[in-house]
C-alpha cells in the first residue's frame, strides 16, 4: 500500500510539471503569447511542452517562460520593415546551473522526443544552404537569438527585438544550448549541443496560431 501511495504521489508531481501553461492576450496594443514550464525529461507516457535532454545542465524542476509581444501596422510579414511593426521575445530562466553561459534561440519546429526534433533556427530570411553557417544569414538580426548567462543563483534572462514578424507557423519553440553562439563563418550560429527546449506557438495571430489545440484565453 505504501509503494502505491509513493507511486501515485510521484506520478502526480510528473502531472504539476508537465502540465502545459500558455496563453495569449492583449497588451498596450500588441498581441502576445506566453509559454512557461517546469523542464522534465521526454517521456514515453506524455510529452510536455518543456523537455530537458540533459539533465545536469537543465536540472528537471527548472523554469522557463518565453513571452512573445507583436506590435502590429499595416503590411505583412518577412523583410518588412515599419515603424511600429515588429516582434519582441523574452526569456525567464530559474533552477540552472549557477554563473554559467547558456546559448538559445528560436526554432521552427516543436520539441520532441530527441533534441533534433526542434529542426533548425528560425530565420527571417532564409539561407538556400542548410543547415545554415554563413554569417549573412545566421546572425543575431535574422535570426531570434536569447543568449544569457545565469547568476549566482541560476536565474537568466535575454530579450530579442526586430522589425519584422514570424511568419504564421513557421516558429514553434526555443531551444536552450550548451554555450554562447558563434559568429564566426564556417560556425555563426551554432551553440553546442540543444540542452532543452520549450514550445511556443509564436505569432499568434496567424492561421495556424493553434495547430496542437492549446487553449488559450
Amino acid at each position: 500500500m505504501r509503494t502505491h501511495r509513493k507511486a501515485s504521489a510521484a506520478l502526480a508531481v510528473t502531472a504539476v510539471l508537465v502540465m502545459p501553461a500558455i496563453t495569449a492576450f492583449a497588451w498596450e496594443g500588441s498581441e502576445s503569447v506566453k509559454a512557461e514550464g517546469w523542464f522534465t525529461p521526454p517521456s514515453a507516457l506524455r510529452l510536455s511542452d518543456a523537455l530537458t535532454y540533459d539533465v545536469e545542465k537543465v536540472p528537471v524542476g527548472s523554469r522557463v517562460s518565453v513571452v512573445e509581444q507583436v506590435r502590429e501596422q499595416t503590411g505583412g510579414h518577412t523583410g518588412e520593415r515599419a515603424g511600429g511593426e515588429g516582434t519582441t521575445v523574452r526569456l525567464r530562466v530559474s533552477g540552472l546551473l549557477p554563473e554559467r553561459m547558456y546559448g538559445a534561440h528560436v526554432h521552427t519546429k516543436p520539441c520532441g522526443a530527441t533534441p533534433d526534433t526542434s529542426g533548425p533556427h528560425y530565420q527571417n530570411v532564409e539561407d538556400p544552404q542548410q543547415p545554415s553557417t554563413d554569417p549573412a544569414y545566421a546572425n543575431p538580426e535574422n535570426e531570434v537569438w536569447l543568449d544569457f548567462t545565469t547568476d549566482a543563483e541560476g536565474h537568466g534572462a535575454a530579450e530579442s527585438r526586430h522589425e519584422w514578424r514570424f511568419r504564421p507557423g513557421g516558429a514553434r519553440s526555443v531551444v536552450i544550448h550548451e554555450h554562447h553562439t558563434s559568429t564566426a563563418p564556417g560556425e555563426a550560429g551554432t551553440a553546442g549541443a540543444r540542452l532543452a527546449c520549450l514550445t511556443v506557438p509564436f505569432e499568434p495571430s496567424g492561421a495556424d496560431s493553434n495547430p496542437a489545440g492549446w487553449q488559450v484565453p
